[in-house]
């Protein structure tokens, strides 16, 4: 893919099941992820107070990233998924989407994620900081 066309960021109220579904699988977190349930994609999707989308700018504005988000907006905002196509990975669109995603949560509030191992090194360069004590309940399916 080129990059002769920009890329839109935006803030997207309710994102399409299948175009969000396309993209985890492109990305890689597919493997991670519910793909194959379609009612709980709806459900992620329903629930989520901000989903920042990443487009090319061209006929039928297919999506390339997303950044799936739940945040009360006043004090912090938890990053479930933040996906780029593979054909779009190295456009800095992930990037993008931290920036967009920063910026319509505004400076007051803290953006935290929990990385897969491979995107830890993106995440650093980004110029997140890693959080030492951070504990979690793992879901059981």
């Amino acid at each position: 893919m080129t990059a002769s066309r920009p890329i839109l960021y935006g803030r997207e109220d309710s994102l399409d099941r299948a175009e969000f579904r396309r993209v985890l699988i492109e990305s890689g977190l597919g493997a991670i992820r519910p793909v194959d349930d379609e009612a709980r994609l709806e459900a992620m999707l329903s629930g989520a107070d901000l989903i920042v989308t990443a487009r090319r700018d061209e006929p039928g504005r297919p999506l390339l990233g997303v950044a799936r988000c739940v945040t009360d907006f006043s004090w912090c905002c938890y990053l479930s998924e933040l996906a780029v196509s593979r054909s779009a990975q190295g456009l800095g669109i992930g990037k993008g989407l931290l920036d967009e995603t920063r910026r319509l949560i505004g400076p007051q509030v803290s953006l935290m994620l929990a990385s897969v191992p491979d995107a830890v090194g993106f995440y650093e360069r980004a110029g997140m900081a890693r959080i030492a004590d951070a504990f979690w309940y793992r879901r059981e399916r």
